[in-house]
């Protein structure tokens, strides 16, 4: 039953940031339309009946349109978005209200169509004729989706969209709006708000302008009222790292409009959605009571860009900054209450940072404006420790790297890898990605620790060195994992065959993939063929790049399995993707992909090679034009 919540909220949190992709590029547009209709209609600032003829078409055509695009862009690049445009507007003829309900619907099925055509047809149009096939698909396919969304699409959601206005109305006149606040607040810290904000709010609220100018709904989710409330009540009363860092996170939010980083702080006392919750229903109160609100959408919600969007008569910009302000009081004497009769941890926003960035299914963006104190550098280091989630992949590449570098300035110092959970008690200096530094801290307080986020190339490793002063006479000890520092590892491992790890076979060429999971499970699926793991470890391969990203830095990528899936791996092997065109993994460009399965240890020597080989650009780009898997395989073995 967990798990079934947990993927229904997974569902909502990616669709609700598809919606949000498609109306977020386009914000600029929302503006522009919003201010010439806030200036010109007739209960405007500066009424003009020519400027204002422009209104209608921009909410029209153009919003619509921009939406589409974006939408079929998303699902299939430009052809998508020449489809998704084209069958917009089909939604836009086959009704009489602004179509971006139904913008966000046909532009990615436009999107999605072409694409599922043109991977039908690929290798099968004779050479000469692409142009014509495509432009002729593209042109067929997005008229007969046109006529389809006119006929039905269009009518159907002007029905649909005339029950959300009289939903909203009948809230409005009931005095019952501020009760959405107790489902849009707690939404927004479970990272489920774009799909209330971009799906239901905005569409309407845009509807509201093209009638009155202004719209109360784009203020439910974008006023920083109660976030900033409970900010002060941290700086006030709060302890340790929390209340030290409140002040800095209280900026980012009230004046850059990151909601994002306040989730951590609830999080660490559940109790707090209580204080937002009754905050932003103080505020929705203060609007309707006052006739406030916005004529365009507030991106970033943020007190600068709430400014931009209201209405330019006194009496929009007093309802407004009074709704901010009463939901801030309110928010900031609950959350006070709160915190002064609750116990408190003074690490708990550590934890807290790292479930929230779970919950959101990625890195956050604003997470290290809290959780960066490293702790105090040790006097005298004997060992450097490199941890990740199963400590066979990410981390044994890291360690080579600092290894020869340690290695070159002669330190007598070890650098080892293991798994977070293996970390032992007296660690000293602990090197983790940016996004498992909070665990790794929750495991060893203690240790110095030092936040990457490019295993491969990253400026902390010089600077690491630089702060050791150690004399340079000294051995290095070539210890490379937990295993062999148990002494586990026994002689058959150690003379394992390299040809075995690494064979041609297993490098593939020119690949194509749409998505980093698509990728991830080509290199799963070759090596459970080459024999090396169990079809189990595919999946295990996803669920570790999805806890934290596997791309290193340097165009690379090292999907592998979590530590539980060790078990799965029947002999230590890699397999190579050349992906010379890229893929996306979390943001980042990979263009090689190594898929590692890594057991007893066997597989660090090969590892160790690829990661020295990978820090060079030079190399990067050698291989990812290589002709022939004995290439990539030659240029790997001159480490």
């Amino acid at each position: 039953m967990a798990q079934s919540k947990s993927n229904i909220k997974v569902a909502v949190q990616k669709f609700g940031n598809f919606l949000s992709s498609m109306v977020m590029p386009n914000i600029s547009a929302f503006i522009a339309w919003g201010l010439i209709t806030a200036l010109f209609i007739p209960t405007g600032f500066i009424p003009n009946e020519s400027l204002a003829k422009m209104v209608g078409p921009m909410v029209t055509y153009l919003l619509p349109i921009l939406i589409g695009y974006t939408g079929g862009k998303l699902v299939h690049e430009q052809r998508g978005a020449v489809v998704g445009a084209i069958a917009t507007m089909g939604v836009i003829a086959g009704a009489d209200i602004p179509m971006f309900l139904g913008a966000m619907v046909i532009g990615p099925l436009g999107g999605w169509v072409i694409k599922k055509f043109d991977q039908m047809t690929e290798g099968k149009v004779r050479a000469g004729f692409e142009m014509l096939v495509n432009n002729f698909s593209a042109g067929i396919l997005g008229a007969i989706i046109a006529i389809l969304a006119f006929l039905g699409v269009g009518p159907a959601v002007s029905v649909f969209t005339s029950w959300l206005v009289a939903g909203v109305d009948w809230l409005v006149g009931t005095g019952l709006l501020p009760l959405t606040s107790i489902l849009i607040e707690p939404a927004k810290v479970l990272f489920l708000n774009n799909a209330i904000n971009h799906g239901v709010l905005s569409p309407i609220g845009i509807e509201q302008v093209k009638d009155t100018g202004k719209s109360i709904l784009f203020l439910l989710e974008a006023n920083p009222g109660p976030g900033i409330g409970v900010l002060l009540a941290y700086m006030f009363f709060g302890k340790g790292t929390a209340k030290k860092s409140a002040p800095g996170a209280g900026i980012i939010h009230f004046f850059g409009g990151i909601h994002e980083i306040y989730f951590p702080y609830i999080l660490m006392r559940p109790m707090l959605f209580f204080a937002v919750i009754l905050g932003g229903m103080s505020g929705v109160f203060t609007l309707v009571l006052l006739g406030g609100g916005l004529f365009a959408p507030s991106s970033p919600g943020s007190i600068i860009a709430i400014t931009a969007v209201t209405p330019h008569h006194a009496g929009a910009f007093i309802a407004n900054y009074a709704a901010v302000l009463v939901a801030a009081a309110v928010s900031f004497i609950v959350s006070s209450f709160i915190l002064k009769t609750g116990k408190q941890g003074e690490e708990d926003i550590e934890a807290a940072t790292q479930k929230m960035q779970q919950m959101k299914g990625k890195k956050s963006s604003v997470a290290g404006a809290i959780t960066s104190n490293q702790g105090a550098m040790p006097d005298n280091v004997t060992k450097i420790i490199f941890a990740c989630d199963a400590g066979m992949g990410s981390s044994a590449m890291g360690a080579s790297l600092l290894r020869k570098k340690v290695k070159e300035a002669g330190m007598n110092i070890s650098v080892t890898n293991t798994a977070i959970s293996n970390l032992p008690a007296d660690a000293q200096i602990v090197i983790t990605q940016e996004e498992l530094t909070p665990r790794a801290r929750n495991k060893v307080p203690n240790a110095y620790h030092i936040s990457v986020d490019n295993f491969l190339s990253s400026p902390e490793y010089d600077k690491l060195i630089s702060e050791l002063k150690f004399p340079a006479n000294s051995q290095l000890y070539e210890i490379v994992d937990d295993a062999e520092e148990n002494g586990t590892i026994n002689q058959d491992q150690e003379t394992a065959h390299e040809n075995d790890l690494l064979r041609p076979e297993n490098v593939f060429l020119n690949q194509e993939f749409t998505n980093k999971e698509e990728a991830i499970r080509f290199a799963g699926r070759a090596l459970v063929n080459a024999g090396y793991v169990k079809e189990s470890y595919i999946e295990a391969m996803i669920e570790r790049d999805n806890m934290t990203s596997t791309y290193m830095g340097n165009d690379v990528a090292i999907p592998h399995g979590t530590e539980e899936a060790k078990k799965d791996v029947i002999k230590s092997g890699f397999t190579v993707l050349q992906v010379p065109n890229g893929v996306d993994f979390d943001g980042q460009k990979a263009r090689l992909i190594f898929g590692i399965a890594g057991k007893d240890g066997t597989h660090l020597e090969i590892l160790s090679g690829i990661a020295v080989t990978c820090s060079d650009m030079e190399n990067i780009e050698k291989m990812a034009v290589a002709k022939t898997a004995q290439e990539i395989i030659d240029i790997i073995g001159k480490k």
